[in-house]
C-alpha cells in the first residue's frame, strides 16, 4: 500500500512538474515574439504598460476588459482615433505587460484609482474614457470616485450590473483560494486554454468570427501565460466585493454617458446591462449593433463612430 501510494505521489509530481515546465516554456516564447510595444510607469506599485499616439484638444483613454490587452484596440481604433487626439491605452493592472504585485487589490475600486494615478502621472487632464467589457466597470469606478479626472464615458459591450450568471467562457477562473489559482495557473491553464481555444473564442467573438490574426495582432496570444490567468480570476472574483454596492451609486453620475451593445452579445446581455442604465439615467445615451461582444475587434469602425460622437458630447468638446 505504502509503494502504490509512493508511486502515485511520484507520478502526480512528475505530471505537475511536466505541465510546470511546458507552460514556462510556452510563456518566455510568447514574451519573446511578441515584446512590449510601449512604455512603463508605476502607480500605486503596479507597474502599468501603456502606448500612446497623436496629440490635439481631447485626450482619449482606452481600458480593456477581462483577459483583455491593449492589443484589442489595435483594429484601427488606436491609429484613427490618433489622428485627431491624444490617444492612451493601458494594460490593466495584471494584464498584458502591466504587473499587479500579489499585495495589491484586483478591486474595482483599486483599478479605477490605479487609472486616475495614469490620467495625473501623464498629465491626461480630463480624458474621455473608452472601457470594453470589464474595462467599462473600471471605467464607471473611476468615473463616480474621481468625477473631476473624467469628461466623459464612452462603455463598448460595457460590465455594468453584477451578472446573474459568469459565462461559460470564463468559468475557470473562477478560482478563490490564491495557491490553488497559482497551482492551475501554472499547470492546467496554459494547456486547457490551447485544447479549448476554437470554443472559447467561439463564445467570446460569437456570433462574429475571431479574425485569424487575433493571436498576434489582437494579443490573443498574451493570455496563454499563467500571470494572465492569475490576473484574469482575481479580477472576476474581485467583483462581487465592490460592484454591487457601486451599482447603488450610478444616480450620482452627472457626465455623459454613451453605451454601444451588440444585440448578439454572448458574454453580456444589453438588456440587463446597457439598457437597464439607460432606462435609469437620462444622461445615458444607448446604441444598439448586429453584433456580438469583442465590437473594439470586429466592429472598429461602429466604435470609430460612437468615440466621436462620444467627443463631441462630452463638455470640454461643447
Amino acid at each position: 500500500m505504502n509503494t502504490l501510494f509512493m508511486t502515485l505521489l511520484v507520478l502526480i509530481g512528475l505530471t505537475l512538474l511536466g505541465l510546470f515546465l511546458y507552460t514556462l516554456f510556452v510563456a518566455k516564447r510568447i514574451e519573446l515574439g511578441m515584446p512590449p510595444e510601449g512604455s512603463f510607469i508605476t502607480i500605486m506599485g503596479n507597474r502599468i504598460h501603456y502606448v500612446e499616439q497623436g496629440s490635439g484638444p481631447d485626450t482619449i483613454l482606452l481600458i480593456h476588459g477581462l483577459t483583455g490587452v491593449v492589443q484589442n484596440f489595435g483594429y484601427g481604433l488606436i491609429d484613427e482615433l490618433a489622428k485627431t487626439h491624444r490617444v492612451i491605452a493601458i494594460d490593466r493592472p495584471g494584464s498584458g505587460y502591466s504587473v499587479r504585485p500579489d499585495s495589491a487589490s484586483a478591486s474595482l475600486t483599486v483599478q479605477a484609482d490605479v487609472v486616475a494615478g495614469v490620467i495625473d502621472a501623464l498629465g491626461l487632464g480630463r480624458p474621455l474614457l473608452v472601457g470594453h467589457s470589464l474595462g467599462g466597470a473600471v471605467s464607471l469606478a473611476t468615473a463616480l470616485r474621481h468625477p473631476d479626472k473624467v469628461n466623459g464615458l464612452a462603455l463598448i459591450a460595457p460590465l455594468i450590473y453584477m451578472p446573474s450568471q459568469v459565462s461559460d467562457a470564463f468559468a475557470a477562473l473562477t478560482i478563490r483560494y490564491s495557491w490553488l489559482r497559482k497551482l492551475v495557473g501554472w499547470t492546467l491553464a496554459v494547456p486547457l486554454s490551447i485544447r479549448k481555444r476554437e470554443q472559447v473564442l467561439g463564445v467570446v467573438f460569437g456570433p462574429e468570427q475571431a479574425p485569424k490574426d487575433f493571436p498576434i495582432r489582437g494579443g490573443g496570444l498574451l493570455g496563454l501565460r499563467p500571470s494572465h490567468f492569475i490576473a484574469a480570476s482575481r479580477d472576476l472574483t474581485a467583483l462581487e466585493a465592490v460592484l454591487p454596492q457601486m451599482q447603488l451609486r450610478y444616480d450620482d453620475l452627472r457626465l455623459p454617458i454613451g453605451i454601444l451593445y451588440g444585440r448578439e452579445d454572448r458574454i453580456l446581455d444589453p438588456q440587463e446591462q446597457g439598457q437597464t442604465l439607460a432606462d435609469r439615467l437620462d444622461n445615458v445615451e444607448l446604441t444598439l449593433i448586429d453584433g456580438g461582444h469583442m465590437l473594439p475587434i470586429t466592429q472598429p469602425e461602429a466604435c470609430l463612430t460612437f468615440i466621436r460622437a462620444r467627443l463631441q458630447a462630452a463638455p470640454e468638446a461643447a
